[in-house]
């Protein structure tokens, strides 16, 4: 029964992939610093962006990512890893290589979410002359105008001068303190009140909406598609994006949206969904909102439920169901099955396999 099961499923997912509309326009592979998505104004040195840049527009090494007021940007590291980009803010890339990535917060306000980190990996954050390292998957909150560095979930050592300061979730650090040191500080008000937080939170909800699509087409009869490699960015051109796909198992974000692999996709909320266009503004295809479900975390917690009826997020709709085996946290079934270089990492920047 379970492998009739499994042929049926295989056979609707292989039927869903043939139907899957081609692009001309369809970016094939992608490269730390690759511009995700733009509301607003935003340029990256003269050249101004839209949302037909999305996809090809890179932020390459010593140039400037700018946004205008009302403006906001997102940006891919490295797999599992996005620079958020608030309004009225200015990023700089100092290196966008996969084992030392480092960018410069030089005006304003910019988050970065970490889904997945290897310990090959070096992500830095540098902010006022110190340079903050990311240690751990969480949110990661940077602004120059306060002089401020605030972990809201994870671990980061911060180097300025001699000090040395190990900041811990709950937590943040004045620059322009005498004797910095890291002091707690209210995170519900924090992300009530922040706006980069909100729309951080957003874009990683969609993000991860655009996972479960994807890795659902590289399923045929219960094993791996064609055109997957394992962990990295997979366009999905339902949403207009890059989406990051793990290697094996699944795991959970920081804000507590689920990530799938494509062999354990069937757990997710609103997997046995057709495919729905996503239109998120102006300037964006005239795609129309979509009309299918979508899922949001648990309200307790940050366990997913889902799938919620109708075009909005809510925190535990009727019906809803938990992802997985999840019990909050980042979890992993099966494992990375090879690490850096091997399926853990080395599939970074691949395109939908269409």
């Amino acid at each position: 029964m379970k492998r009739k099961m499994l042929a049926i499923l295989g056979a609707a997912l292989l039927m869903g992939l043939l139907a899957l509309p081609a692009r001309a326009d369809l970016p094939s592979r992608t490269v730390p610093g690759a511009l995700n998505y733009v509301e607003g104004q935003a340029s990256i040195g003269a050249e101004s962006l839209s949302p037909q840049s999305v996809g090809s527009a890179i932020l390459q090494p010593n140039q400037v990512l700018n946004t205008t007021p009302g403006g906001k940007a997102e940006i891919l590291l490295t797999p599992g890893v996005f620079l958020r980009v608030g309004s009225n803010s200015s990023v700089k890339m100092i290196s966008p290589s996969l084992t030392n990535t480092e960018v410069e917060v030089q005006r304003g306000e910019a988050q970065v979410e970490v889904d997945q980190l290897f310990k090959q990996n070096n992500l830095q954050v540098l902010e006022d002359g110190a340079t903050i390292q990311l240690q751990k998957r969480g949110v990661y909150d940077f602004n120059a105008d306060q002089r401020a560095v605030r972990v809201l979930d994870g671990q980061a050592w911060l180097q300025d001068g001699d000090a040395r300061i190990k900041i811990k979730g709950g937590h943040e650090v004045a620059l322009d303190d005498p004797a910095p040191k890291a002091r707690k500080f209210d995170k519900d008000i924090f992300e009530a009140s922040n706006d980069l937080y909100r729309w951080s939170s957003l874009r990683s909800a969609y993000v991860a909406e655009a996972n479960v699509d994807e890795a659902r087409t590289y399923v045929v009869n219960g094993v791996y598609g064609p055109g997957w490699w394992g962990a990295g960015w997979y366009w999905d051109p339902w949403f207009g994006s890059y989406t990051f796909i793990p290697a094996d198992g699944f795991l959970f974000s920081p804000f507590g949206w689920g990530f799938y692999s494509p062999l354990w996709v069937y757990r997710a909320p609103g997997f046995y969904y057709g495919h729905f266009y996503h239109s998120f503004g102006a300037g964006y295809p005239a795609w129309g909102y979509a009309h299918g479900p979508h899922y949001g975390p648990w309200a307790g917690g940050g366990r997913p439920y889902g799938p919620a009826r109708g075009g909005g997020f809510r925190g535990a709709p009727e019906g809803g169901f938990r992802g997985g085996e999840a019990r909050g946290g980042e979890v992993h079934a099966g494992g990375f099955g090879g690490g850096f270089g091997g399926r853990g990492f080395g599939g970074f920047g691949h395109g939908g396999g269409r």
